[in-house]
């Protein structure tokens, strides 16, 4: 079984060049199979959510940008 963390995926790896913040790998499913996109904070200034699961990359991507909006504080300043 090949590591989550180590196979190629151009779409992972842009990941976790643009959100050096959290660290971001595929989960696995019950089958063996990839699963869920996942991101774990690890620098509390990336976000606000200890760990953020979506099924495909471009929305673990929104949802990565909503938690740096929420972590600086600028959606305070939005109501």
């Amino acid at each position: 079984m090949k590591d989550t963390f180590s196979f190629d995926n151009p779409a992972l790896d842009r990941l976790r060049k643009d959100f050096p913040g959290h660290h971001i790998w595929r989960s696995r499913r019950w089958d063996g199979r990839l699963g869920e996109y996942v991101a774990t904070l690890i620098d509390p200034k990336a976000g606000v959510d200890a760990t953020v699961m979506r099924p495909d990359p471009v929305e673990l991507r929104a949802e990565l940008m909503r938690e740096a909006v929420r972590a600086s504080g600028a959606y305070r300043r939005l109501r």
